[in-house]
C-alpha cells in the first residue's frame, strides 16, 4: 500500500504541472489589466507603466511563468496586489473557515444522503421511494443562490433564529451548511438508493434472509458494505465539489472564506491570490481522489493495490 501511495504521489507531479500552465493562461485571458487596478482611476500611463515593470507584468509570459514556478517550488506563493501581503498570508486566514463550512456541508450530506437513500431502496416503490427522490430531484435542480437567499429570508430575517452572514459560532454555519450540503445530499441519496437496489437483489441477500436474520441485520451487516463502493466515490467528490463551490454560498452569506476571498480576487484583478487558491482546489481535488482509492481496499477485501510478482 505504501508503495502505491508513492507511486500516486509522484504521479501528482505532472498533473499539477498541467494545471499551473493552464490556470496561468486562463488568467492571462482575462480582461483587465491588474496594474490600472492598482494604480487606481487617476493614474497616468506613465503610473501604470511603473506598475506594470514593478509587478513584473511587462515581461515576456514564459519568463512571468518559470519565475512564478520557481517561487512555488520555494514555498513561494506570491505577494498580493491588493493588500501587499503574502498570499499565504491572506489564503492562510481564510482556509479554516472554509475547512469549517465544508466538513459541516459534507456531514449533513452524508447523513442526509444515505438515510433517504437506504430507506428508498428498502421501500422500493412505496411512497416513501417516490418522495424521497422526487425531493432529491429538486435539491439537484435548485440553485445554491436561491436555496441561501430563501433560507436567509425565512430563518434569519423572519423567524430570527440564525445570523444572515458573517462567522463567528456554530450559529453562522448553519444556513451556508445546509445551503452548500442540500446538492450534494440529494446525489448522494440517489447513488445510494440505485446502490442499494443492486445489493439487496443478490444472492447472499437472500441468503442470509433465508437463514433468519433480520432485516436490519441484513442490511447493515451485509448490504451496506458492499453499496458502499460506489458511494464513498460519490461522497469523496461532492467533497471536493463543496470545497471548491462554496464560492457562491459564501458569496451570500457574506461567509469570510476561500470562495469569498477567490470572488474579491477576481474583481480587483489580484491574480497571484486567484492562481493561489486555485491551485489549491486542485491540490485537494487530487488528494482526495487517492484518500478515495485507498478507501476502497478497506470496504473490498478484493481490492489490492500491492504489486503482483
Amino acid at each position: 500500500m505504501f508503495q502505491y501511495i508513492l507511486r500516486r504521489l509522484i504521479g501528482l507531479a505532472p498533473t499539477l504541472f498541467g494545471v499551473t500552465v493552464l490556470i496561468f493562461l486562463l488568467l492571462k485571458v482575462v480582461p483587465g489589466d491588474p496594474a490600472r487596478m492598482v494604480a487606481g482611476p487617476d493614474a497616468t500611463l506613465e503610473d501604470i507603466a511603473l506598475i506594470r515593470a514593478e509587478l513584473g507584468l511587462d515581461r515576456p509570459l514564459w519568463v512571468q511563468y518559470v519565475s512564478w514556478i520557481g517561487d512555488l517550488l520555494r514555498g513561494d506563493l506570491g505577494t498580493s496586489t491588493r493588500t501587499y501581503n503574502p498570499v499565504s498570508y491572506e489564503v492562510g486566514l481564510r482556509i479554516p473557515a472554509t475547512l469549517e463550512l465544508t466538513a459541516i456541508s459534507i456531514v449533513i450530506a452524508v447523513i442526509v444522503g444515505l438515510a433517504a437513500g437506504v430507506i428508498a431502496a428498502i421501500r422500493r416503490n412505496s411512497w416513501i421511494d417516490y418522495t424521497s427522490m422526487v425531493v432529491a430531484l429538486l435539491g439537484i435542480c435548485t440553485p445554491s443562490f436561491w436555496l441561501g437567499l430563501m433560507l436567509m429570508l425565512v430563518f434569519a430575517v423572519w423567524l430570527g433564529w440564525f445570523p444572515t452572514s458573517g462567522r463567528g459560532s456554530w450559529e453562522h454555519l448553519i444556513l451556508p451548511g445546509i445551503t452548500l450540503g442540500v446538492g450534494a445530499a440529494a446525489i448522494i441519496a440517489r447513488v445510494t438508493r440505485s446502490s442499494m437496489l443492486e445489493v439487496l437483489n443478490q444472492d447472499y441477500i437472500r441468503t442470509a434472509s433465508a437463514k433468519g436474520l433480520s432485516e436490519r441485520a441484513t442490511i447493515l451487516g451485509h448490504a451496506m458494505k458492499n453499496a458502499l463502493i460506489p458511494v464513498v466515490t460519490i461522497i469523496g467528490l461532492q467533497f471536493g465539489y463543496l470545497l471548491a463551490g462554496a464560492v457562491i454560498t459564501e458569496s451570500v452569506f457574506a461567509y469570510p472564506g476561500m470562495g469569498r476571498l477567490l470572488v474579491e480576487s477576481i474583481g480587483f484583478r489580484d491574480f497571484p491570490v486567484v492562481q493561489a487558491i486555485l491551485l489549491i482546489f486542485a491540490l485537494q481535488f487530487a488528494l482526495i481522489n487517492l484518500a478515495i482509492d485507498i478507501l476502497y481496499a478497506y470496504l473490498d477485501p478484493r481490492i489490492s493495490y500491492e504489486s503482483r510478482r
